[in-house]
């Protein structure tokens, strides 16, 4: 056995590069990639260790608890067969103390259980004749895998008679169910043994430790946790509107009490709702991020796969208490410095750090904000796909209903919700806003001034309501503005503009009309911080407002 067998380093080409992905849901990692977050790994331990190195340490146990390539596995094996050479000299002797006794992994299927065998061990059976382990007696060596199922709740109920004795009994109807653990449809997730059940060992468990040490033992530590967990459970949503669960992952590893925690998901959860806001609060007010590198466009630090609102790494450390060092990537290089500051300033993490001085000089003013203005989804009670019809004629008390992509008119009557609202001037915004391109730049469509007599589908919030039209106008001028829609962009990770993404934005008296440049003057930013928000948001044209109905 040489030394490029067991490091597998040098490979040329490496097959972890031309893995396709299995999904937006189960992403690989590619190796550069994986890398770069070992390298973070390898710094920080540094940092805290007086300068050692964290692969000259035969002690440390290293986990991938949802293994999919190997990759992060593997690359762990080639840094510490280099780094324990002094330690361990003979190389059968090092190889095997490493992967008998420091790297451990959870596969999420099968398929991806065996790939990780391969990619650890060269061969699909850790006690194989190619296996570069020598000591394992079974198969799986350190990579364990076993189908776990759903745990369904909350069927729905109904009565039925009872078919043998008569009478009523109260029957749970299956299919109607969601996971307790990770919230799957019964219906879309409850599946026969040939088809995988994405039911992830990891999440579905009530005692975590309980769990680790039913696999690999009752004494068994993890000094690192890391790798790529799963992201959503596509079950009826799709992408944005799919259930995340990476956060489970990321909760049960912080449970299992490693010293230190490296992990890449969606960057989502710094503003997203979903399931997330008690996860993003938890991450942003512990003070044990430590490191967090951020690709905020598309298919940048993933090539090909289409993840709204970007992807990030951090490391979290479970000993540190301190500012987080965050740095933004674009087209896979470094953009601008790498900043300390705290997260928890704000509700939601703000992602750029040239944005953070900008958002301290508005919010310093303590005004109050446009989320208190815009209306909650469906301000008039009626779904996208409602439509009026097509003319007035022939209804008694017509109004114009804005829907997607069309004008219809219905009966005053058949507004279930806010009439009232119906006589007043309205500013229309769509409630989703955004493009395929990698790169958002507008964050909001134009507004719509609706007159007295109309109301909306849910395409549409409220976003203000004015006894005039001057009013109306003059706020529909302020929602146009760069420097609003910059505020916007802080809280906007999708394509989703509910009312959230207003909550930076200062409600001003609407007696002017709000420009930029008055804006700038108002909370007194410097050139830098003008050309910044410019360089992120671009001006609408100059067509009228309505003219957004027809986008």
């Amino acid at each position: 056995m040489n030394q490029a067998t067991v490091t597998l380093r040098s490979r040329n080409p490496d097959v972890l590069t031309c893995i396709a992905n299995l999904s937006n849901d189960e992403v690989f990692t590619p190796p550069e990639f994986a890398n770069q977050m070992l390298d973070m790994l390898e710094i920080a331990w540094a940092e805290s260790h007086d300068g050692a190195s964290i692969w000259a340490d035969p002690t440390l146990t290293f986990l991938d608890p949802f293994t999919k390539s190997g990759v992060f596995l593997r690359e762990i094996t080639s840094r510490l067969a280099d780094g324990l050479a002094t330690t361990i000299p003979d190389l059968q002797e090092r190889v095997d103390h490493i992967l008998t006794k420091q790297v451990f992994g959870i596969g999420i299927t099968q398929l991806t259980s065996m790939l990780a065998r391969r990619s650890l061990y060269c061969s699909k059976r850790a006690n194989g004749q190619h296996s570069i382990a020598k000591s394992f007696t079974s198969e799986d060596g350190n990579v364990w895998f076993a189908r776990t199922e759903h745990t369904w709740s909350g069927r729905k109920r109904e009565r039925q008679v009872d078919p043998t004795k008569g009478g009523e009994i109260i029957v749970e109807i299956v299919g109607t169910g969601r996971c307790k653990f990770c919230g799957a449809n019964e219906a879309e997730y409850s599946r026969g043994d040939e088809l995988e059940s994405h039911a992830y060992a990891f999440i579905h468990t009530t005692d975590i430790k309980a769990r680790i040490a039913q696999l690999f033992g009752a004494d068994m530590h993890f000094d690192v946790i890391i790798g790529n967990p799963p992201y959503q459970l596509d079950d009826g949503g799709h992408n944005n509107s799919a259930t995340p669960i990476y956060q489970f992952f990321v909760e049960n590893a912080i449970a299992l009490d490693p010293k230190y925690l490296v992990m890449v998901t969606p960057s989502r959860w710094f503003s997203g709702g979903r399931g997330l806001d008690k996860f993003r609060e938890r991450m942003l007010t512990s003070h044990q991020l430590k490191c967090l590198v951020d690709f905020p466009k598309l298919y940048d630090g993933f090539p090909g796969v289409k993840i709204r609102g970007g992807i990030s790494y951090f490391l979290w450390e479970r000993d540190y208490d301190g500012p987080c060092t965050i740095q933004t990537m674009w087209d896979g290089k470094p953009l601008g410095a790498a900043t300390a500051r705290r997260l928890d300033t704000y509700d939601v993490l703000v992602r750029r750090n040239e944005a953070v001085s900008i958002l301290d000089k508005v919010t310093a003013k303590q005004e109050s904000t446009l989320d208190q203005r815009v209306s909650p989804g469906k301000p008039f009670g009626l779904r996208t796909f409602f439509h009026g019809k097509s003319s007035p004629a022939g209804i008694k008390d017509a109004v114009q209903l804005y829907g997607s992509q069309k004008i219809s008119y219905v009966d005053r009557s058949e507004i279930p919700q806010n009439p009232e609202w119906v006589d007043e001037w309205k500013v229309l915004m769509t409630a989703v806003q955004g493009t395929s391109a990698a790169v958002e730049t507008k964050f909001l469509s134009k507004p719509i001034i609706a007159g007295p007599g109309t109301a909306s589908t849910e395409t549409y919030l409220v976003a203000g309501r004015f006894k005039s039209e001057d009013e109306a106008t003059r706020y529909s001028k302020y929602i146009r503005t760069r420097f609003l829609r910059f505020l916007v962009s802080l809280r906007k990770s999708t394509q989703h503009a509910n009312r959230d993404v207003y909550s930076f934005v200062p409600d001003l008296p609407l007696t002017e009309d709000w420009t930029d440049a008055k804006l700038y003057m108002r909370y007194g930013l410097t050139a830098d911080e003008i050309a910044f928000i410019e360089s992120q948001v671009a001006a609408h044209d100059d067509s009228g407002v309505n003219e957004a109905l027809d986008e």
